[in-house]
């Protein structure tokens, strides 16, 4: 979980949006990477302390039952900590919209686990999400509408009218398809590693090797993906004519247009 949606507890990974101070998360942070701003992961990722509340409920989790084997101690205290997240934000007065999906997400998890008496089952819901995720990032690419693409362009403006051209805007500029097309693969292998190592833990029943599994390949992996996608779609964003008409104003009204911009925005997108 991020900062502003829970993503390692338990794989909730949305596309993010403005914390405290402002700064955007998840791929709200990818949508900015055109304007020329500096690009901060640990900002995406929620802040220091998105990183925490991300990982704190998971980390007691494992840890508890390895210790003490009682399922039920750690459901309590696991949701116990889950709840004083949500209340010290409340308190301090900041957005809690992320941490209330957490919350959730958490609850699921751990009412999983509790009804059914296993432990492995509060990682299962995990499983569900990264299939789900998987498969509809896949559906996108074969319509030859990248889902990463798809998220970050509605991120920046929402088609209330005119879909076929907004959609053309990003999907005719080939080196943007493209960066988008590669950054939606690296998210679909993502989360299909995910379910290649975690899936056997889970069916072996290893409790432990699939808790620290979930850690290492939450708030770490995301952090990597975030920073590879900022770093396939920043250019290819910054030469988007949508950008480059934005700038000409403050570069005193002349415009040139080379071969490169023409040949970015002639051709349709191709596989």
């Amino acid at each position: 979980m991020n900062g502003s949606h829970k993503l390692d507890n338990p794989e909730i990974e949305g596309e993010g949006h403005s914390f405290a101070g402002g700064k955007r998360t998840g791929f709200a942070a990818l949508a900015a990477a055109g304007g020329g701003e500096d690009f901060s992961v640990i900002d995406a990722i929620g802040g220091p302390r998105g990183v925490v509340e991300s990982m704190l409920p998971g980390f007691v989790f494992v840890v508890l039952f390895v210790i003490t084997n009682d399922l039920r101690m750690t459901v309590i205290v696991s949701a116990v900590i889950a709840v004083l997240q949500v209340v010290a934000r409340l308190l301090q007065r900041q957005s809690v919209l992320g941490a209330l999906s957490g919350l959730a997400a958490v609850a699921i998890c751990l009412v999983w686990a509790w009804k059914s008496n296993e432990a492995r089952n509060y990682y299962a819901f995990g499983f569900i999400t990264n299939i789900l995720y998987a498969a509809l990032l896949s559906v996108s690419l074969a319509c030859r509408v990248p889902g990463v693409g798809l998220i970050v362009e509605f991120i920046r403006s929402v088609p209330t009218s005119h879909l076929r051209q907004w959609l053309a805007q990003w999907r005719d500029d080939v080196l943007l398809y493209r960066a988008y097309r590669n950054v939606t693969l690296l998210w679909v292998a993502l989360f299909l590693v995910r379910l290649i190592v975690q899936v056997p833990l889970y069916y072996t029943n290893h409790v432990t090797a699939l808790g620290t599994a979930r850690l290492l390949m939450g708030i770490p992996f995301w952090a990597l993906a975030i920073w590879v996608s900022y770093l396939l779609i920043a250019t290819p964003m910054r030469h988007h004519p949508r950008f480059v008409s934005q700038a000409q104003p403050q570069d005193g009204g002349d415009c040139e247009h080379g071969d490169d911009d023409d040949a970015s925005v002639s051709d349709g997108p191709r596989s």
